[in-house]
């Protein structure tokens, strides 16, 4: 009898050894992904689109055909927060959008891959507080790479006007509209150590780049 509970109990073990484990909600989220895009004619930009990957790694476009997207990376608690957002949203099987007769404010869509996906839901205005919390976040996203693109632009063709540029992006900072700061790095370290900028424009760059890296 002892022999025979002994025999099953091991048998039961070696099925469940066998058996594969059940994806942790973290290796789940490592197979998700985020779109958000806005279409917005007449707007600037008129289009956006932003794709959210493994561990909050982010591609940027202003054009769905752009060849050369700009590449950032969200931190581990911007990443969570639109996780969040996205389950909160019941990764987007749900309608959000208002129905009420509201101006245009640009056709945006959230899209999530990954585990039970794909699933999308459009809309031009909703009421929802997680979906405008949501959509808040990614267009602090635009917000952001277009600073980011300013910058990169002055910095390499209007040197005078790269103050301005690291000016607008403090605003956004002081506003709390700033996501991935790290990503400025590169740029503002270029103006500091150049003395072909204004010297008011390396002391912003140089101090700016210091408060960054003290939040890292």
């Amino acid at each position: 009898m002892n022999g025979i509970s002994v025999r099953s109990r091991f048998t039961s073990l070696l099925v469940l050894s066998l058996l594969p484990l059940a994806a942790s909600p973290a290796d789940e989220n490592d197979s998700v992904t985020v779109t958000y895009t806005k279409s917005f004619p007449g707007s600037a930009p008129a289009y956006v689109e932003i794709l959210l990957g493994k561990n909050g790694a982010g591609v940027y476009k202003e054009d769905p055909k752009d060849e050369d997207p700009l590449h950032f990376q969200l931190t581990a608690k911007e990443w969570e927060q639109i996780l969040d957002l996205t389950q909160k949203l019941d990764r987007f099987t749900r309608p959000v959008e208002s129905g009420l007769k509201v101006a245009n404010m640009g056709m945006k869509t959230f899209r999530y891959e990954g585990a039970g996906g794909p699933h999308e839901v459009k809309f031009n205005y909703s009421e929802d507080p997680n979906a405008r919390d949501l959509n808040d976040v990614f267009e602090k996203i635009v917000d952001t790479e277009r600073a980011l693109i300013d910058l990169e632009t002055a910095v390499r063709f209007d040197k005078l006007g790269a103050q301005n540029a690291i000016l607008r992006i403090e605003i956004l900072r002081d506003q709390k509209r700033l996501i991935s700061q790290q990503q400025f790095l590169p740029m503002l370290d270029r103006v500091a150590k150049n003395e072909s900028f204004l010297h008011m424009a390396r002391d912003r760059a140089a101090g700016l780049a210091e408060d960054i890296r003290k939040l890292q």
